[in-house]
């Protein structure tokens, strides 16, 4: 397997989708990368050569990826918790943030039911 930004990817799979195993890169990144490094997305990473492979890791470099974004992604929160802001107060509680309805639904941000004991007919 091929290390890149500390993730092993797949030898078998092309390049465009193996990169996308790396936190932070999605298809359209996956795709600059390579275009970036002039390598052609169809290429299965068994047959990268070790310049090309070097060649995909210092373009990687130049991108946030895996714990930088995961870390970067948790402080923003927590600084919107710091704030008080409607944001943080909701990443506080545990509810959707970006203005979905919670009457029905919502299950996800939420968790399972906690049910109230019935009252007795």
């Amino acid at each position: 397997m091929a290390r890149i930004a500390g993730v092993d990817i797949p030898r078998e799979k092309r390049v465009v989708i193996a990169l996308t195993y790396i936190y932070g890169i999605g298809k359209t990144s996956a795709q600059k990368i390579l275009s970036e490094a002039g390598i052609s997305e169809d290429t299965r990473v068994r047959d990268l050569t070790e310049d090309e492979l070097n060649k995909i890791r210092e373009t990687v470099d130049g991108y946030k990826v895996e714990g930088d974004l995961r870390r970067e992604r948790n402080l923003n929160i927590k600084r919107l918790m710091e704030i008080s802001s409607y944001r943080g107060i909701r990443h506080r509680r545990g509810l959707p943030v970006r203005g979905q309805n919670t009457k029905n639904n919502a299950r996800t941000r939420k968790g399972p039911v906690k049910t109230v004991a019935n009252k007795k007919k």
